[in-house]
């Protein structure tokens, strides 16, 4: 069996950190993980963390091109045998769904064929969780086969207690697996 490849999209969320532990423990089911960060990810945990923890090259910047035989973004989706976002961020939900492409994670996202798989764990206070425009958000997303990977009930880095703590790193690797079956 060829070695299955996915893209993990972080997006700006106090949970980007968990993005290294999702990245360790696909890797050590030997995953090929091509992480795309948004430039918000970035300021909660760096590039090279997650580069060295995947031993691939990390994504951050839609206008960079490091081989011009290729178009980055493209090349990307084309490869990927599933799309992961952990976490999703509201923002990164809302360009989604409105087909919104001014990062490059917005941009693959766009480009990733249909028959893809895709799943998203958001991952943010409560009250932007429940907030209708995040709902019909996510309800349009899955309208076009994305996967939920439902966030927790915990309590928040603001300190409210509620539904939107990202799901377990377990969770997510084991919907991963799951859906690569």
């Amino acid at each position: 069996m060829k070695k299955k490849r996915i893209i993990l999209g972080v997006s700006g969320s106090i949970s980007a950190y968990k993005a290294a532990d999702i990245t360790n423990e696909l890797t050590k089911l030997n995953i090929a993980v091509d992480v795309i960060m948004t430039h918000s990810a970035t300021q909660f945990i760096t590039p090279l963390t997650l580069q060295s923890l995947a031993k691939r090259q990390v994504h951050t910047d839609v206008l960079e091109e490091a081989d011009p035989s290729v178009i980055n973004h493209i090349e990307l989706a084309k490869q990927a045998d599933l799309f992961l976002v952990a976490p999703a961020s509201a923002n990164i939900i809302g360009k989604f769904a409105n087909g919104l492409a001014d990062d490059l994670l917005s941009t693959v996202q766009l480009a990733i064929p249909p028959k893809t798989p895709k799943l998203i764990a958001p991952a943010m206070n409560t009250q932007m969780y429940q907030h209708p425009a995040v709902q019909k958000n996510l309800a349009y997303l899955k309208e076009i086969g994305y996967h939920e990977i439902t966030p927790r009930e915990s309590l928040l880095a603001c300190g409210d207690y509620g539904k939107g703590a990202l799901a377990t790193v377990e969770t997510i690797v084991d919907a991963v697996i799951e859906t690569l079956k």
